[in-house]
């Protein structure tokens, strides 16, 4: 009996401490999920190695992961679209990821699936750029960039391309069309 208890006691301290490890979902400075910004494309394969990965540029005779790629969840969801620097070259590192998955989430708790309101609440914006169809937030001291599509914004400014457009013009229930981080894979 004794033994059998200490069995059960010390699986449970097992099981325990294994949910103690990081966040394999956590965006942080330099880091998304299990994929860090000095990771190279060909690393991808053995990171991913239980995901299924969608080389969208497959290029003939590559040894190993080069090109963007989709990363999928054994069940089909899409978690992932990652950007190398260089597409030709498997040592490349990344340098552009876009997050499909909302379990993907910052210490502050923006997700893909976050609002403006979430951004405002959290986050000093840095900059916001007029693009044809949509506007491009930036994040101070943050990787984070998001697009938010011009449907969204009231039609004064949907139509000008040329204005500028403040933070406090852009509705709070304004969703993403893309949330990206993006590293500078400029060598210092």
């Amino acid at each position: 009996m004794k033994k059998t208890l200490l069995i059960v006691a010390i699986a449970g301290i097992l099981c325990t401490q294994c949910g103690k490890g990081e966040d394999p979902f956590a965006i942080g400075e330099g880091i998304v999920g299990k994929v860090t910004q000095d990771v190279q494309m060909r690393q991808i394969d053995s990171i991913f190695a239980n995901d299924s990965i969608v080389k969208l540029n497959p290029i003939k005779d590559a040894l190993g992961t080069q090109g963007e790629v989709e990363i999928y969840e054994k069940g089909g969801k899409k978690l992932l679209l990652i950007s190398p620097e260089d597409e030709s070259d498997p040592n490349s590192i990344i340098s552009n990821i876009q997050v499909f998955d909302a379990r993907y989430k910052t210490e502050k708790g923006l997700n893909s699936a976050s609002t403006f309101a979430d951004v405002k609440a959290n986050y000093e914006i840095a900059g916001i750029e007029n693009a044809i169809n949509a506007v491009v937030v930036f994040l101070k001291n943050s990787d984070i960039y998001l697009t938010i599509d011009k449907k969204q914004l009231p039609e004064n400014i949907r139509y000008d391309y040329s204005a500028r457009i403040e933070a406090s013009q852009i509705p709070d229930t304004a969703t993403f069309k893309y949330f990206m981080i993006g590293w500078d894979t400029e060598k210092e």
